[in-house]
């Protein structure tokens, strides 16, 4: 079975962004994501993988027995954009994405140009909604207190 690409690193956050992110505007996105993303998940930002910030974790395990751990909340500023992995498939969020702004979207994967084309609250709704399921299937971090 493959290995996981995505683990913890232990990699410092902050060095990551400031070494990683080249864009001014893409830089300071990011720093406002970890903040947001810190606060609504009540976790510390980690490193997973090569590029991606996390906050909590979760232990999965798919039917085909297939299993890991992942972030809770994240995200990775790609250069050709910031992608969000804080959208589970639930009648709430798929509501809740129609309102979120300028954004395209993959099965799970929320990809914005840059920050100011989303609507903060709605963020912060479909990251709760995220939150709320994950620690409804799995084991984590993130129990809804």
């Amino acid at each position: 079975m493959a290995k996981t690409k995505t683990t913890y690193t232990g990699q410092d956050v902050i060095d990551f962004v400031n070494s990683y992110v080249d864009n001014e505007q893409k830089k300071a996105d990011s720093f406002r994501l970890i903040e947001l993303m810190q606060e609504w998940s009540e976790s510390e930002p980690k490193m997973w993988g090569p590029s991606i910030i996390g906050f909590g974790n979760y232990h999965y395990k798919y039917a085909s027995g297939h299993e890991g751990d992942a972030p809770v909340l994240g995200f990775s500023p790609r250069k050709a954009a910031l992608t969000l992995y804080v959208y589970s498939d639930t009648e709430k969020s798929r509501t809740l994405i129609t309102d979120l702004g300028k954004f395209k979207m993959s099965k799970a994967c929320i990809y914005v140009k840059k920050f100011s084309d989303i609507n903060t609250d709605v963020l912060k709704e479909l990251c709760i909604e995220s939150i709320k399921y994950i620690s409804e299937h799995h084991e984590c971090s993130c129990r809804v207190k």
